[in-house]
């Protein structure tokens, strides 16, 4: 059963005063388009021990690598040998750190073969020649994501296939071994007739959280529906919520749907997934309400066996999506954190939008028997078409939430800005 939670709760609205802890500027980066700051980036910035990392294409569209002490306010670059089609924005660099030290690299991606590299050394900012992982079904990928578990390992995850058609592949890779193999050819099959966009966290237990939404057509408008698998033995078996192991692979009629919501919803995919010390996954997006024009930022949780399902409700503008491409929308996807204490738990979902003067901002949801909700902006200044993407082992690790941010622009349909180089920052949140 699904329940709305704003069917049992009260809700308020306060405005907090919220600033940045620190900011720190990084380099100049392409801005013409949002290829360095689009939602789906797992990670833009990583941290192991006390280094973190950054990655982001400078404005001649080269990868560019940086690092820093985690209490430095300067990071040192490397501009790689690797170049990106950065008039791409589905062509995002996603990094992470295996339990070794060495950093591993993903970029330039929107149905191509792989493009994956690591670093030569442990810590280090060279990166090594390309290389393949497994050598399977790696000739057409889209939404490279690295994911890391609590023994070092890592997970690779990506689009196997095109929109309206792909299926979700999943990789993992052995530090000991030094090794990438197979552990999915089609996790999520989309029985060619829809492919799922994905978003997925790996929580302190080492439980990896997988949520989705179909899509049926190239078409944006066709997204509907978002559902859920977790797999607690390293991604090799996935069960749904109740226990009950999935037949793999998942597909529409084995789901387990969190939320059920209709086509032409204003749906967006790929938006963000957490789940607290709890092992609890909270998963924000945005859609429309069949009775509103307005879309609206949403919360879909999983507490005491049951899910539920929070509208916001604090937006007041409508738009609609359709098309394909990527599209020049009013609000970015959410990223979501959450933390449980006691009987409460709060979640904190980063957005911008355009009625708050496309400042990063952050709605803070407090949920208990009473749901709070309260606004606050993270900046002072707007950041453009940028969707935000954080240091997700940081948090984990630390409860810190540094957030990767540049002001940028984004053309309807893939369209390219004559936009001038702007600075990448860090912004340690307070």
């Amino acid at each position: 059963m699904i329940r709305s939670l704003n069917l049992i709760v009260v809700l308020f609205f306060t405005s907090l005063n919220l600033s940045a802890q620190n900011v720190i500027d990084v380099a100049d980066g392409w801005s013409s388009n949002s290829v360095n700051a689009v939602v789906f980036r797992q990670n833009s910035l990583v941290t192991a021990n006390d280094t973190q990392f950054i990655a982001f294409y400078n404005p001649d569209g080269y990868l560019t690598l940086g690092k820093r002490h985690i209490k430095s306010t300067t990071f040192k670059t490397y501009v790689t040998q690797y170049k990106g089609n950065v008039k791409d924005a589905h062509n995002c660099i996603s990094i992470m750190v295996d339990g070794d030290g060495y950093l591993h690299v993903s970029w330039d991606h929107h149905g191509h073969p792989l493009r994956y590299a690591r670093s030569i050394a442990p810590y280090g900012l060279k990166l090594g020649e390309k290389q393949s992982m497994a050598g399977a079904n790696e000739d057409n990928v889209t939404y490279p994501q690295f994911f890391k578990m609590p023994d070092g390992n890592l997970i690779f995850m990506y689009r196997d296939g095109m929109s309206g058609r792909g299926n979700l592949a999943m990789q993992k890779y052995d530090t000991k071994a030094q090794k990438w193999s197979v552990l999915h050819t089609n996790l999520i099959d989309g029985e060619g007739q829809r492919n799922a966009y994905w978003q997925a966290c790996i929580d302190s237990k080492g439980t990896i959280h997988l949520s989705w939404v179909w899509r049926e057509t190239w078409d944006v408008s066709s997204n509907h529906d978002l559902c859920y698998a977790r797999s607690k033995d390293g991604g090799v078996s996935w069960e749904k919520t109740n226990g009950d192991k999935y037949v793999l692979p998942v597909n529409a009629k084995s789901a387990e749907y969190a939320c059920r919501i209709p086509q032409r919803s204003e749906l967006i995919n790929q938006t963000s997934i957490v789940a607290d010390d709890k092992g609890q996954p909270y998963i924000a997006s945005y859609w429309r309400e069949q009775d509103s024009d307005v879309p609206q930022y949403q919360l879909v949780t999983f507490l005491n066996g049951e899910w539920f399902h929070q509208n916001l409700r604090f937006r007041s503008s409508a738009f609609s999506l359709s098309g394909g491409g990527t599209k020049r929308i009013p609000i970015s996807r959410p990223q979501i954190v959450a933390q449980s204490k006691g009987k409460k738990t709060i979640a904190c979902i980063i957005f911008r939008d355009q009625e708050r003067d496309e400042k990063v901002s952050l709605a803070k949801v407090t949920l208990g028997k009473k749901t709070k909700i309260e606004l606050s902006d993270i900046t002072d200044f707007g950041v453009g078409l940028w969707e935000p993407s954080f240091d997700t082992e940081l948090w984990k690790e630390k409860g810190q939430l540094h957030l990767f941010v540049q002001k940028v622009d984004q053309v309807d349909g893939e369209g390219v800005a004559s936009s001038k180089p702007t600075l990448v920052k860090v912004i340690e949140v307070k």
